[in-house]
């Protein structure tokens, strides 16, 4: 595989780019790869192990994907401190780029500033490393902004439990809410996020809970059974952006057909109604049924139905800008490589079917390589998929045939939130679909 630099100009200060403009979307897509990626290393007992990037991008060169007409994969650099300042306080990031494994300051990072704990341990070059994934995603938020293409991919992004002034669960910069701040700052008035990882995007929301230039969406395992326990109904923003932070939180074991019911209900009438100019999505797969670290049930192909839902609806309410980045996943060889080749080949606009076999080489390597970085495999007892999908139905009956059941607790977690956000913003939620 051949990576590039970004052939757009270099991700700069906020005042400099203001008058970027916003001009119509080019064809193509940008995957932003850069190897040094990897060194965003918490360890190999750590479950957020980097070795699930690296089989993502072999498997998608494996497949051809990368080869696709119009696709540019390229490198972007380290976020300069004042961008990465544009969400995170400076004494934070002075924290991060002074903190290093065995510090004598470790229990003062942990409780000042979230670093040096179980989820958060503090590894060599951590800054330069959080830096570089936070300029790939802005490498990519300029992209879709600039017109130089019309989606952009960053799968070594979507850290979005960062905090403005400390680390929390597995992320050290938020780069989805920087890259958010920056579109701002370069003059979009109307920017969308949409969060489908398993956890609340608690960071993401906190960053813009009173901005009504933002909207804030998260589909998510209930934080009454998961971390980071938010992420609820009645958590819609403040002041002039009330109703802009949406909350779906899903009871355990909820499905393909539940899930996807719950999106039709939620995030298509908002979006319609908000008209982002850009919409950032993020894409944790780990609701997947294998994960590890959580209780939702959906399979590959649910995923992918979801970002084929997300991809259409970037083209129909913001003439498809689209930045998508990863975000949480710890099957890390029999789901995320499989979920994210097919989030790439979305985004390209190729066809990868889910019946497909994996490139035999590949799958029979892959869970040897997890082994030798971690120790283990995620791969249980059923062994390694043969497949880029599972196989499994994504029918649903979807929101907008028929009022819900009172009885069921999916269609209660709805109803909760259509009832608390869509009066905010003039609309029915016994009406509007």
């Amino acid at each position: 595989m051949n990576v590039q630099p970004v052939q757009s100009r270099s991700v700069g200060s906020p005042e400099a780019d203001r008058a970027a403009g916003d001009g119509g979307p080019g064809d193509g897509t940008l995957v932003v790869w850069d190897p040094g990626m990897l060194d965003y290393n918490f360890g190999p007992a750590h479950p957020l192990h980097p070795v699930r990037l690296a089989l993502t991008m072999e498997l998608a060169t494996a497949a051809g994907l990368l080869e696709a007409p119009g696709l540019t994969v390229a490198a972007a650099g380290m976020a300069a401190d004042e961008l990465i300042e544009l969400v995170h306080d400076p004494d934070y990031v002075g924290a991060v780029r002074a903190a290093s494994p065995g510090s004598a300051a470790g229990s003062l990072l942990a409780a000042r500033y979230g670093l040096g704990t179980a989820d958060n341990p503090v590894f060599d070059r951590m800054h330069a490393a959080s830096a570089l994934i936070t300029g790939g995603t802005l490498a990519a938020a300029r992209a879709v902004w600039e017109g130089t293409h019309r989606h952009a991919v960053s799968l070594a992004g979507g850290l979005h439990h960062a905090m403005r002034g400390a680390a929390s669960g597995f992320c050290v910069y938020n780069d989805p809410a920087i890259a958010i701040a920056w579109l701002l700052a370069a003059g979009a008035t109307r920017v969308a996020y949409v969060d489908i990882d398993v956890h609340h995007g608690d960071g993401v929301q906190a960053a813009f809970y009173d901005d009504p230039r933002v909207l804030t969406i998260s589909l998510h395992q209930s934080g009454m059974s998961l971390f980071p326990g938010t992420g609820f109904p009645r958590e819609v923003g403040e002041g002039s952006a009330e109703g802009t932070a949406v909350n779906v939180a899903l009871p355990p074991a909820t499905g393909d057909a539940g899930w996807l019911r719950a999106f039709s209900g939620v995030v298509p009438v908002l979006l319609r109604a908000f008209r982002p100019q850009v919409l950032v999505t993020q894409h944790g797969c780990d609701t997947h049924l294998l994960d590890p670290l959580a209780d939702l049930r959906l399979s590959l192909d649910g995923q992918r139905a979801s970002y084929e839902a997300l991809h259409a609806l970037a083209h129909e309410v913001c003439e498809g800008r689209w930045v998508a980045c990863g975000g949480g996943g710890y099957a890390l060889d029999a789901v995320v490589p499989r979920a994210w080749t097919q989030l790439l080949a979305i985004a390209s606009h190729t066809t990868l079917d889910g019946a497909r076999a994996l490139p035999e080489e590949w799958a029979a390597a892959a869970p040897a390589r997890v082994r030798a970085a971690t120790g283990h495999t995620s791969v249980g007892a059923a062994g390694m998929p043969s497949t880029f999908g599972d196989g499994a139905s994504t029918r649903y009956h979807p929101w907008d045939a028929g009022a819900g059941d009172q009885d069921d607790p999916l269609d209660r977690a709805v109803a909760a939130t259509r009832n608390m956000v869509l009066p905010l913003h003039g609309l029915d939620p016994l009406r509007d679909r």
